[in-house]
């Protein structure tokens, strides 16, 4: 009995693994809380009909920089703004700091995937999640255009984080 159970979970994580594309996203964005988002991204690059879970990986990173690049230049833009008072354009420019960490820091989990590093790139994706939180902290209030825009970028980091997770199961 033992080895049939062994042997089963041996397939069981065989056809875990030999998910691929389509039926991979469907799987790593079911009950997700942000299913449609996670979809929508994972499905956008024109080579995810037959990704693993390392380039899907590779492609919410990709979705998380630009969005982060986004974010970027509208705090830039903002910060320019004289009208703004200078507790806010303070706030903006701790913001602008960063947000650059958080762009570094996703492209140190990918560098860290690409490495085959899981555990890195963990540590990674949470930094630039931490990096995020502390640039909305530092804006007052919540109902500025960085802090709504910021709600996608941590989707868009825990969409990643959700699959590193995937890819550390399947390791072990």
């Amino acid at each position: 009995p033992v080895l049939a159970i062994c042997m089963c979970l041996i397939i069981a994580h065989g056809a875990a693994e030999e998910k691929i594309g389509k039926e991979l996203i469907k799987s790593i964005c079911k009950n997700r809380g942000n299913d449609e988002l996670c979809m929508q991204v994972l499905s956008s690059d024109p080579d995810s009909d037959h990704a693993d879970l390392q380039e899907l990986a590779l492609i919410s990173l990709k979705a998380a920089a630009s969005n982060a690049s986004g974010i970027l230049n509208d705090c830039k833009r903002m910060i320019d703004n004289q009208d703004l008072e200078p507790k806010i354009q303070q706030g903006l420019a701790d913001c602008k700091e960063n947000l650059l960490d958080a762009e570094g820091q996703i492209q140190d989990a990918v560098a860290s995937i690409l490495n085959n590093d899981k555990l890195d790139a963990q540590v990674w994706l949470k930094a630039a999640l931490a990096a995020i939180d502390t640039c909305d902290d530092s804006i007052p209030g919540d109902d500025d255009v960085l802090s709504r825009k910021s709600v996608s970028f941590r989707q868009l980091c825990n969409i990643a984080v959700a699959i590193n997770k995937a890819m550390l199961a399947a390791r072990t």
